[in-house]
């Protein structure tokens, strides 16, 4: 896989060296769908810190949250001007193997900040999430079906092209199915609350299904090729976003239906949750390694945080339903890695802003 433009910055000398201004048309150009991905990474910190079992303090969850609405409205003007100024880079995003699978971003992002104010039931908070997680499902329904097409039909790939990027499409219904189920319990009792359920179970199915698929063709890769590129190591963590994920959305459905759902819930999450924590440590000795390589700030820094975010709420459902305190903590300690990496990215992201390192302006 290749490192592409819009993921890891030109020179960082070369960038210091043009104007730094934080707007203008001619920096909208290097903006790539994987933007989206630092409001995930945000909105992940308020919703996972609600589902802790000793929640942080109620105004600095809402706090966090706010800046992903705020980070989630500008992007879309941005991206809209994207496409409006720079179409022929948004078609190129288009035909970019290592570009467009970030399209599944935008639905995430859309979902997070919604899922999130629910959870934390900020004012019309029910309104909030019902636009934007029919918009993000629709959203993500719509890049699990178009990115693999794209890839079939107009992408040139090799053995060694498979990579954790690949699974982003195929999440974002994984994240509806785990958000929808808070959800539904608006719905008045009856028919209307049982299909969306029914609904988000087979959300749930879809993206667990084509994360199978995808997964041996990752791990493959990586053995039969090496590790990925230094500056796209971030990116390992990636794959535990369908994994804890999946187990939140299980855990969001026994809430909502504990007769049906409760069991499975638990038989399904805990082995996942365990192989999670494998893939975990597998990705922080590749980011080592790659530290000692010389890996400097990408905006791949931001798959340290939302994946991290799911294996966080996921440990925090299976905590509710086996009142094992184990999963408790297990939650809480992956909720301090979350903070520290969302800290990490998201001063290193403003830094790049300011500087020019990030969304430089053309070169003239």
């Amino acid at each position: 896989m290749t490192a592409s433009a819009s993921l890891v910055p030109d020179d960082p000398r070369a960038a210091r060296a043009r104007p730094a201004a934080l707007a203008g048309p001619g920096r909208l150009r290097a903006l790539g769908p994987n933007w989206y991905a630092s409001v995930m990474g945000t909105a992940i910190v308020a919703g996972a810190g609600a589902a802790l079992p000793a929640r942080p303090p109620r105004p600095v969850l809402e706090a966090v949250w706010t800046l992903a609405a705020v980070i989630l409205v500008v992007l879309l003007a941005a991206r809209a001007g994207h496409w409006l100024r720079h179409r022929d880079q948004a078609r190129a995003h288009l035909d970019d193997p290592a570009v467009v699978p970030f399209y599944g971003c935008l639905s995430m992002a859309l979902l997070a900040v919604g899922g999130t104010a629910l959870s934390l039931r900020v004012p019309a908070a029910v309104g909030i999430d019902t636009v934007l997680w029919a918009a993000g499902t629709a959203v993500g329904l719509v890049a699990t079906v178009a990115v693999p097409y794209l890839m079939i039909t107009r992408h040139t790939l090799g053995p060694d092209s498979a990579g954790p990027v690949w699974l982003l499409p195929v999440v974002a219904p994984m994240v509806s199915a785990a958000l929808g189920p808070p959800l539904a319990g608006h719905l008045p009792a009856g028919g209307a609350r049982l299909t969306m359920l029914l609904g988000c179970f087979a959300l749930f199915g879809m993206s667990l299904l084509a994360t199978l698929l995808i997964l041996p063709l990752v791990f493959s890769r990586l053995v039969h090729h090496g590790p990925l590129p230094v500056p796209m190591t971030p990116l390992m963590c990636l794959v535990l976003g369908p994994l804890g994920q999946s187990v939140t959305a299980l855990g969001n459905l026994a809430d909502a239906a504990p007769g049906t759902f409760g069991a499975a819930s638990v038989l399904y999450g805990v082995p996942v949750i365990g192989f999670a924590l494998l893939w975990f440590a597998l990705s922080a000795a590749l980011v080592v390694r790659a530290v000692r390589h010389g890996m400097g700030f990408s905006m791949t820094w931001w798959a340290f945080t939302f994946p991290v975010g799911t294996c966080v709420t996921g440990a925090a459902a299976l905590a509710r339903h086996t009142d094992v305190a184990a999963f408790g903590w297990l939650a809480t300690g992956l909720y301090a890695v979350l903070v520290a990496a969302w800290l990490a990215a998201a001063v290193r992201t403003a830094g790049g802003l300011f500087s020019g390192v990030l969304l430089p302006a053309p070169r003239r």
